[in-house]
């Protein structure tokens, strides 16, 4: 009798050891790991970022609340590199990488770059470290986004067009490449 005891111990401690600790990869998370990469005129953009769904939840003004800072995304913070120096919105943003949070409002949201990189959401977010700090425009989608998704797409001449998009909200900026 101890020793089937002793078996099915085993075998539960066994089963959670394999559930808790196994290492996750990018595709067993619930908001998976993207990554965009553009280049144009010798710029290149990256980012990181975790895509959250929408699970039938209300995201502006509910998961995601009006006036808070948030980690754009879900997981680690969204981070974005820049090969070169770039303007956005008229401030010039050295060649680097940083962490891209937003505050989301009903009516705009304010873009933010800030240094402190390998934040896991927005616990250690720090406004001393911001280099970028800017309000961008929001419209309104037809179409549900049930996946946080953020696109990159070559705009005009010297420019690329940021698009971040989730339940029935769209925030737009343009990252422009500095001229030499």
């Amino acid at each position: 009798m101890i020793q089937k005891i002793l078996f099915i111990t085993n075998i539960v401690i066994i089963t959670l050891l394999l559930t808790f600790c196994a290492p996750r990869t990018p595709q067993s998370r619930k908001s998976p790991t993207e990554n965009l990469t553009i280049n144009k005129n010798n710029l290149t953009i990256k980012i990181t970022y975790c895509q959250p769904s929408k699970k039938n939840r209300k995201i502006f003004g509910g998961l995601v609340p009006y006036n808070k800072i948030w980690r754009t995304g879900a997981n680690e913070a969204t981070e974005i590199t820049f090969s070169e120096n770039v303007k956005i919105n008229n401030q010039i943003i050295k060649a680097g990488t940083y962490t891209l949070f937003t505050i989301p409002k009903k009516e705009g949201w304010t873009l933010i770059l800030n240094s402190i990189l390998g934040q896991w959401g927005d616990y250690r977010y720090k406004q001393n470290k911001d280099i970028l700090r800017t309000e961008i425009p929001v419209t309104s989608l037809s179409e549900t986004v049930e996946v946080f998704k953020i696109s990159l797409k070559d705009s005009k001449d010297n420019a690329i067009s940021v698009s971040m998009a989730w339940e029935n909200t769209q925030a737009d900026f343009e990252i422009e490449q500095q001229s030499k």
